[in-house]
């Protein structure tokens, strides 16, 4: 509603994403139209279909679902369409254990498709912040036309906790813009501050475009197989989604903005390791927390923060997926802490880490 858009959910049941589904089910009288597939690629496909026409896109899975849905994320990344794609992670790989829960889908949220196809991502850290994770996944689909994963996990989705309702004027400011105006219009065009392209409504007259998964010119979207055409696109793409780091809050320190040891989360281990820190430092200790909503592209003072302190611990649900993206983008050396059981962290396994580096 805060969009003026239709909402279209294309999902097919799946292990602890499909409450979503049932609860939004019941919204029909506020404008929510959802459509259960036959399968993940149909779902996905469906969803592409419905930002193509319009409606903001929303699929939604869990790790093998997301899987299957690769290939119509990566027609999201080259079409340049608004589409969001929730995955509440469960633990793997495969059929895994579909009532546990784990972080291991980071790395394939990153990269899971074929050839150079970059995609913002969004992690909700609480129960409550998934509604607000959702709104903010949303408006950067929205404003940069493209695809964007929202990482929940199965913690999460099983979760509750009480929590005060925004009323809408609370909401933030978001508008979708569908281009109207058939002069000089250019399908892949480009808004000088977003590079986001024309959102132009199928039908509309004199806003006639091709679109699909084969390169098309910059500017004309005219089909174009020409290596420096292709480059050009390939840069603008990646260009696009790296300028989101300029229209996101910078990482937020809770605790001294320097000192001994950093803790830094994503998802949903974030009640544990604030619990953890909070204890620590009600008993003197040096040690802060940043918990991570944005995990493509990070903040960008997310480089000065980890370097204010002489450890960073990094606790996850997975082997160290977030560990490599940040010493990829970085080259900062941090600590890690796995756990693959199908549990959350406990906060005394926080705490003991955490006193290990102090």
């Amino acid at each position: 509603k805060k969009l003026g858009l239709t909402l279209f959910w294309g999902a097919y049941p799946i292990t602890p994403a499909s409450d979503v589904l049932h609860e939004l089910s019941k919204h029909k009288n506020m404008g929510v139209l959802t459509f259960q597939a036959e399968d993940e690629i149909a779902a996905a496909s469906a969803t592409l279909g419905a930002a193509y026409a319009g409606a903001l896109g929303v699929t939604c899975s869990s790790g093998p679902g997301i899987a299957l849905k690769s290939e119509a994320v990566g027609l999201a990344v080259m079409t340049e369409l608004p589409m969001v794609i929730l995955n509440v992670q469960r633990a793997g790989p495969s059929t895994g254990l579909p009532t546990k829960t784990e972080q291991a889908d980071l790395l394939m949220a990153m990269y899971g498709r074929n050839s150079e196809s970059p995609v913002p991502i969004v992690a909700a850290s609480t129960p409550s912040d998934c509604y607000f994770a959702a709104i903010e996944a949303s408006r950067i689909a929205v404003k940069y036309m493209t695809p964007v994963m929202l990482l929940t996990d199965g913690y999460l989705a099983n979760g509750s906790e009480p929590w005060l309702f925004p009323s809408f004027s609370d909401l933030p400011d978001m508008t979708a813009k569908h281009h109207e105006d058939p002069k000089n219009f250019m399908p892949y065009g480009r808004d000088p501050e977003t590079l986001a392209r024309p959102w132009a409504i199928p039908g509309t007259t004199g806003l006639q475009h091709r679109i699909g998964g084969i390169e098309k010119q910059d500017g004309t979207g005219n089909v174009n197989y020409e290596p420096s055409n292709h480059e050009y696109m390939i840069l603008t793409r990646a260009a696009k989604v790296a300028r989101i780091a300029h229209d996101i809050p910078p990482a937020e320190v809770l605790g001294e903005k320097s000192g001994k040891v950093l803790v830094l989360g994503w998802g949903g281990t974030f009640g544990a390791i604030a619990a953890a820190v909070e204890d620590l430092q009600a008993r003197g200790a040096s040690v802060s927390q940043v918990h991570l909503r944005h995990l493509n592209p990070f903040p960008a003072n997310l480089r000065d923060v980890l370097e204010s302190f002489e450890k960073v611990l990094v606790p996850e649900l997975n082997l160290g997926q977030l560990i490599k993206m940040i010493r990829s983008e970085y080259v900062i050396e941090v600590v890690g802490y796995s756990k693959v059981q199908g549990k959350p962290f406990k906060i005394s396994e926080i705490i003991t880490k955490i006193e290990e580096l102090l």
